[in-house]
C-alpha cells in the first residue's frame, strides 16, 4: 500500500525530530555567544516541522518513481536522515560544537546529493529538498560561528 510507504518515511522523520525533544537547547545554549543573525528558539521547531513534512513527501514521491536514480536517491535520503538525527545529541547533548560541525558538513553533502538524485527521479521531490539544503546551509554557518566564538 502506498500510504504505508509515506507513513514509513514520516516515521523516520519523526524519529529524527524526536532528538530535538530529548536534547532541547536549554540554559547551556542560552549562555553561548551567538551571532546577531541567530533565529529565535521558537523558529527551529516550526522550520523543522515544515522541512520534515517536505522530506517525507519527497521521499515518498521518489519511492513511487520508476526512475533509475530513485534507489540511489533513497539510499542518500536514509543517510541524511541518520546524520540529521545525530546532530542534535552531539551539539546539545554532548555539547561538542566541533564534532557537530563535522556532522553538519556531512549532512550538507548528503542533502545536496539527495536533492540532485531526487531532481533526476522526480522534479517535485528535488524542489521539496531545496529549502532543506538552504536551511542546512544556514544551520552550518550558525554552527561554525558558535563554535568559533565559543572555543574557550
Amino acid at each position: 500500500m502506498d500510504i504505508l510507504v509515506l507513513i514509513g518515511f514520516a516515521g523516520a522523520c519523526m524519529a529524527a525530530a524526536s532528538t530535538g525533544a530529548m536534547y532541547p537547547p536549554g540554559e547551556w545554549y542560552e549562555r553561548l555567544e551567538k551571532p546577531d543573525w541567530t533565529p529565535p528558539n521558537w523558529l527551529f521547531p516550526l522550520a523543522w516541522t515544515v522541512l520534515y513534512i517536505a522530506m517525507a513527501y519527497a521521499a515518498y514521491r521518489v519511492a513511487l518513481s520508476a526512475q533509475p536514480a530513485a534507489k540511489a536517491g533513497l539510499a542518500f535520503w536514509a543517510f541524511q536522515i541518520a546524520l540529521n538525527a545525530i546532530w542534535t545529541p552531539i551539539f546539545f547533548g554532548l555539547k561538542k560544537l566541533r564534532a557537530a560541525l563535522v556532522v553538519i558538513g556531512a549532512l550538507w553533502a548528503a542533502v545536496a546529493m539527495t536533492m540532485i538524485l531526487f531532481f533526476i527521479a522526480d522534479f517535485v521531490a528535488g524542489m521539496l529538498f531545496l529549502p532543506y539544503l538552504i536551511w542546512v546551509s544556514y544551520a552550518a554557518g550558525l554552527n561554525f560561528t558558535i563554535w568559533r566564538d565559543n572555543k574557550t
